[in-house]
């Protein structure tokens, strides 16, 4: 084996827990075809939808073991295929192919690449990706809001909290987050509420805190029977935004309580003569409708990093080799912020 043209990729062999993940080892580094860059990759970014594809429980996700898992990666142009122009060796590039970013080289085509500023930290600049852009478009894309609007968001502490919170705080909202007590100085950090959703009743709380106002926007991660409490935060005029099911995957919730949720939030409320509205996000259905957007939002947010507006919470950068300790963490929700996976030395 060759350690010039030889790289590691982390494959999951079959769907399940944290011991599914392999490194694999390739002999010889891959070959851009026509229309292809070979990137090699420094960072891979982790988190939750991770986890879920782990366990073959992601809708979108059709491949079977094993395959290459890793939601989004930042890298460097390694190599050209035939007929690239829009790029150049050394250029950093990113991208969100769903599955395949934990690896330490691979060949995408330059169509779907996100170019990027150099200066950038991998690690920070992984986190725009997935976690910011997904925050971003929310906050931009979905509903325009105004400097002084109220918003809840769950999950405050996770890689798509902090983005939700550190973006508001830019825009002069203000925020308040449900997160765990031990995690309630990172909400603090980000210049928001925090709100313990174990000990308190955040519907109530949000009654206290705003006055029996209620909110102009919830964002919510957690599923069908969260979306329903969450919905009687808003005040009249305000929306619930649904991006995520995470008590589905952790058992917490039954498909039938989260199909009656996806009914009450994209239909049933809609009957309801209150003003309020609601509806369902995911990053990767809002891309493949609207590509040159999904471009334009990542390099903004490349933009306000690289001018030092932006401050993503990295809880930790580990060897790509560590990838199934980093899935533990993940999977005991002891991570405050995102874990960001090193593919290559930077």
């Amino acid at each position: 084996m060759n350690s010039e043209t030889s790289y590691k990729r982390i494959e999951i062999t079959e769907f399940g827990g944290p011991d599914v993940l392999a490194v694999c080892v390739e002999d010889s580094l891959p070959l851009p075809a026509r229309g292809e860059v070979r990137v090699k990759v420094l960072t891979a970014g982790t988190g939750f939808t991770d986890t879920i594809i782990r366990r073959g429980q992601y809708y979108d996700v059709k491949d079977k073991p094993p395959f290459t898992l890793g939601y989004d990666w930042f890298g460097v142009v390694d190599a050209l295929g035939e007929g690239v122009v829009d790029f150049e060796v050394g250029q950093y590039v990113a991208d969100m192919p769903v599955i395949g970013g934990y690896t330490q080289y691979l060949c995408v085509s330059s169509d779907s690449l996100v170019a990027a500023p150099a200066g950038l930290d991998p690690a920070e600049a992984v986190a725009m990706i997935l976690s910011y852009t997904t925050a971003y478009q929310m906050l931009t894309r979905i509903k325009e809001l105004p400097a002084g609007s109220t918003c809840l968001v769950h999950a405050a502490a996770g890689a798509v909290g902090t983005a939700l919170l550190e973006l508001g705080r830019l825009r002069g909202l203000t925020m308040y987050g449900t997160a765990s007590k031990a995690k309630h100085d990172t909400v603090r950090a980000f210049g928001a509420e925090p709100i313990d959703y174990r000990r308190d009743d955040f519907v109530a709380e949000i009654a206290r805190l705003t006055g029996g106002q209620g909110v102009d926007v919830v964002f919510d991660t957690i599923g069908g029977k969260n979306w329903s409490r969450s919905y009687g935060c808003l005040k009249r005029g305000g929306l619930l935004i649904g991006f995520g099911a995470l008590q589905l995957t952790t058992g917490e919730e039954k498909v039938p309580s989260l199909l009656l949720g996806f009914f009450k939030l994209l239909f049933g409320w809609r009957l309801i003569p209150d003003g309020k509205k609601s509806e369902f996000y995911n990053i990767q259905t809002r891309r493949k409708k609207y590509p040159q957007q999904f471009k334009d939002d990542v390099g903004e947010l490349f933009s306000l990093l690289k001018q030092g507006h932006l401050h993503p919470q990295i809880d930790a950068v580990v060897d790509l080799e560590h990838a199934q300790d980093v899935h533990r963490r993940i999977d005991s929700a002891d991570i405050s912020g995102k874990v960001v996976l090193r593919c290559n030395a930077y």
